[in-house]
């Protein structure tokens, strides 16, 4: 039996694999803090469950926010179950690039005081096959990484942890080549790395999608032409000096739609993955969905939105 919700309340998605004892201490806080504002709070680790609650008609009604207690992983899968519902993120992860971004609190009481606030700002988000993203979708030798460190993950990430799907892509990856397609152009851009921005926010402070603005409707796309492991490391190099758009093996462009195909299918699939998760492989259309989701900002309703 569905418990129905008749008054303001929090829905929390907490990702058991994510943030450390000291971490889930800012859970307890955001409880309290919600609770003292008169705002019941509902935790889940278990998705189904936070689904079946805010599916019931009434408690749908009265739901405030859904809070993604994890990293961007949380958060990516939260806004594609619940795409209609404001979100609230308490970074609980690695990265942890939205949060970064909005400039949003890492303590639990200081985020609970925000959405007590109710002060929301909407932003662009992505589709890519049907699936949202609100950071980076990206397909060749970054995709490859994430897909190799989803298969060998076992608990909570670090840094380091990124470290032998990085060697291993380094060794083996093939770089197969892509064709991309922007808006109504139909003649395509060749390259072995297409990174697809949202927002610009990317792991290991690269500096890919410089251009993005949050609520512009529009993705910049980076494509890397050249692939080999010298060149990887290069372009790395290049993306975290913030230098790569001087290169002339990189193209960096706005679009609102882009299509990416391979190009031969003999030189291997091209792995593609969405806000640092797998996301299955090449082909792939992504829009972008301008305004399309809300999120808790700090006071002033800019949070660390640009632009």
């Amino acid at each position: 039996m569905t418990v129905r919700m008749t008054s303001p309340w929090v829905a929390i998605q907490r990702n058991p694999r994510s943030g450390s004892g000291s971490r889930r201490r800012e859970l307890v806080d955001l409880c309290s803090t919600l609770r003292g504002h008169k705002i019941t709070p509902r935790l889940f680790s278990v998705r189904e469950e936070l689904d079946l609650r805010v599916s019931e008609p009434t408690s749908r009604e009265h739901v405030v926010a859904v809070v993604a207690a994890g990293g961007d992983g949380t958060v990516v899968d939260v806004v594609n179950r619940h795409p209609g519902l404001p979100l609230a993120v308490l970074p609980m992860g690695t990265e942890n690039l939205l949060a970064r971004f909005l400039d949003l609190p890492h303590s639990g009481r200081e985020l609970g005081e925000l959405i007590a606030e109710g002060c929301t700002r909407r932003i662009d988000t992505g589709r890519a096959n049907g699936q949202l993203f609100t950071l980076v979708a990206s397909g060749g030798f970054d995709a490859f990484i994430a897909h190799e460190l989803d298969r060998r993950r076992s608990g909570h990430i670090t840094h380091w942890t990124y470290a032998q799907p990085i060697w291993t892509a380094l060794r083996t990856y093939r770089y197969p080549r892509m064709h991309v397609y922007l808006d109504e152009n139909p003649e395509p851009i060749e390259g072995i790395e297409v990174m697809v921005s949202n927002l610009p926010a990317y792991g290991m402070r690269l500096k890919v999608g410089q251009g993005a603005r949050a609520d512009d409707g529009q993705f910049v796309v980076t494509v890397l032409q050249r692939g080999s492991a010298f060149q990887m490391v290069r372009y790395a190099i290049k993306l975290w000096r913030g230098t790569h758009e001087r290169a002339r093996d990189v193209r960096v462009m706005t679009a609102r739609r882009v299509r990416i195909t391979a190009v031969d299918a003999d030189e291997g699939p091209v792995p593609f993955q969405v806000d640092g998760d797998p996301a299955g492989e090449v082909p792939v259309e992504l829009e972008c969905l301008p305004g399309s989701l809300e999120v808790f900002v700090r006071g002033d309703g800019q949070g660390g939105l640009r632009g």
